[in-house]
């Protein structure tokens, strides 16, 4: 489970209880430095739906009660979906007191030309994962 990944690197597994472990994943989990706080991602293919936000509620009460160290921040959420209506958002964030975040995305045949110097050729990113292979 990529949680499990993502707790072993970070996180001594045997602080997260395996109950949360075995009934649900979370797809993405991060430690902010500076803001000092776990964040849970949530990726999406569809548009947004509310139960999402519940969920994702869920996973921050757990995050908080068993994984969160004393001098940490409450852990953030964030939700990308393939689309949102802003207002169906608004209604369904407006009574959870958690910080929830929902983004969108969209996908592309092409990255766009801005981006393009922000990363290195592909053949660079080959030459720096060989050194993975090496070990």
């Amino acid at each position: 489970m990529l949680l499990q990944k993502c707790l072993n690197s970070y996180i001594s597994i045997s602080e997260f209880s395996y109950i949360f472990i075995v009934a649900f994943t979370i797809d993405l989990l991060l430690f902010h430095r500076r803001l000092r706080s776990l964040i849970a991602i949530e990726l999406k293919i569809g548009e947004f739906e509310a139960e999402y936000a519940g969920k994702m509620q869920l996973y921050l009460a757990a995050l908080d009660e068993q994984v969160k160290l004393p001098d940490e921040n409450p852990s953030i959420g964030i939700i990308i979906c393939k689309s949102k209506d802003k207002t169906y958002v608004e209604y369904a964030l407006k009574k959870i007191n958690a910080p929830i975040g929902v983004a969108t995305y969209q996908l592309r045949n092409t990255l766009p030309e801005e981006m393009k110097a922000m990363l290195p050729e592909p053949e660079e990113i080959v030459k720096r994962l060989r050194i993975f292979e090496e070990r």
